[in-house]
């Protein structure tokens, strides 16, 4: 972080005797890296995004449709939001209601921020590609924007999600599941079994949801990401052993020793999550 910010102030102090252009570049080219590199302190790791995030969002709008770094802003405001703001507000429900309502009101409002940047880079690398995602007429993704469509699907998702009291809002998951199953068709491994897992969090939530065919999302998730990745067993316990206590409790089990000696902000927030959820069963059965 504090790399990326001193290239981002030496750009400001030689701007008068270099291209600010390609000033203003190279900080976003060094803010997406940082925005790559993995942080295993969770409390460090709130402290210091808040800073992050909106650095690179200045930066960000001097490159617009930097790929990397609108990357990065969408992932890094998607996992804000989730880990440090909409599982907060699940923490408080039972202490304060309108505190824990609050919370996810504004959860919900990160999420659109990481959406909108996510489609702003999308749109400008491929002119009108938010009209064919609503037309039904996208063309093919390309490689390198995998990453980019899975945050904007996932961030996306996440607004819905804290968004039921607004059927307008609500009615726009069709195109967000379009969009995860464009970027999965691309490159269905993309995040060791994240995309494949998203996929199937997204068929067991739609009206009319097909619970074989998101487990079979599910299992590819499992096989992309060889048993690692923490998240995927978290999401199919919530996704679909919601009515089943012994599996609900077996995949966050196996969510907890795949995070086990990993580092990596990614397995932390899921080992915690699955962790406040395993101490909460009683609640919820």
């Amino acid at each position: 972080m504090w790399r990326a910010l001193s290239l981002f102030c030496l750009a400001a102090l030689l701007s008068a005797c270099s291209p600010r252009h390609l000033l203003v570049k190279q900080a976003a080219d060094a803010l997406a890296v940082q925005g790559q590199t993995a942080e295993d302190d969770l409390v460090l790791a709130r402290e210091a995004s808040a800073f992050y995030l909106k650095l690179s969002e200045s930066v960000l709008r001097e490159t617009p449709g930097h790929v990397a770094l609108s990357e990065a802003v969408a992932s890094g405001f998607t996992q804000y939001a989730f880990a440090f703001v909409a599982f907060e507000a699940e923490r408080m429900e039972m202490q304060d209601a309108r505190a824990a309502q609050r919370l996810r009101q504004r959860a919900a409002r990160l999420y659109w921020r990481a959406h909108r940047h996510a489609m702003a880079a999308l749109e400008q690398r491929q002119p009108g590609f938010s009209d064919g995602l609503t037309q039904g007429s996208l063309p093919h993704l390309d490689a390198d924007l995998v990453g980019l469509a899975y945050w904007a699907a996932a961030s996306w998702g996440g607004h819905i999600a804290l968004s039921k009291d607004q059927p307008d809002v609500v009615a726009d998951l069709p195109l967000a599941m379009r969009l995860a199953r464009l970027a999965w068709e691309r490159d269905p491994g993309w995040g060791q079994g994240a995309l494949a897992s998203l996929m199937g969090t997204f068929e067991a939530s739609r009206p009319g949801g097909d619970r074989r065919a998101a487990a079979r999302f599910f299992d590819q998730a499992e096989a992309f990401g060889a048993g690692q990745n923490a998240g995927v067993y978290v999401a199919r316990a919530e996704a679909l052993a919601g009515e089943d206590r012994h599996q609900f409790e077996r995949l966050l089990h196996r969510a907890v020793e795949a995070s086990a000696g990993r580092t990596g902000l990614d397995n932390q927030l899921m080992r915690e999550r699955a962790q406040w959820l395993l101490d909460t069963a009683d609640d919820r059965f």
